[in-house]
């Protein structure tokens, strides 16, 4: 799996539990922005019907649907997403 935050690969030969964290960045990994679901342009930016609404997508979550996407996360060219990400990130606990 690819770290969501910095792009690193992540080597892990178990599914990511709720507060495993990038050893780089320390972002969690089982958090939705990690999911082969993830779609910012789904109902709830998730492809997965079933799955639970999550409010912060970058937060570690207990969702039963989460599968760790293969490839590396896009890069975003969106200004304004991107300085909204840079914030939360200011403000998130650690």
């Amino acid at each position: 799996m690819f770290c969501f935050q910095c792009g690193k690969e992540i080597k892990i030969d178990r599914q990511p539990g709720r507060n495993d964290i990038c050893q780089s960045c320390h972002a969690y990994l089982h958090c939705c922005r990690n999911c082969r679901f993830y779609d910012v342009k789904a109902h709830h930016e998730c492809r997965e019907p079933q799955a639970e609404w999550v409010q912060d997508k970058t937060a570690g979550n207990f969702c039963d649907y989460f599968e760790a996407a293969s490839s590396p996360p896009a890069v975003s060219t969106d200004r304004a997403a991107e300085a909204r990400r840079k914030l939360e990130e200011l403000f998130r606990k650690k």
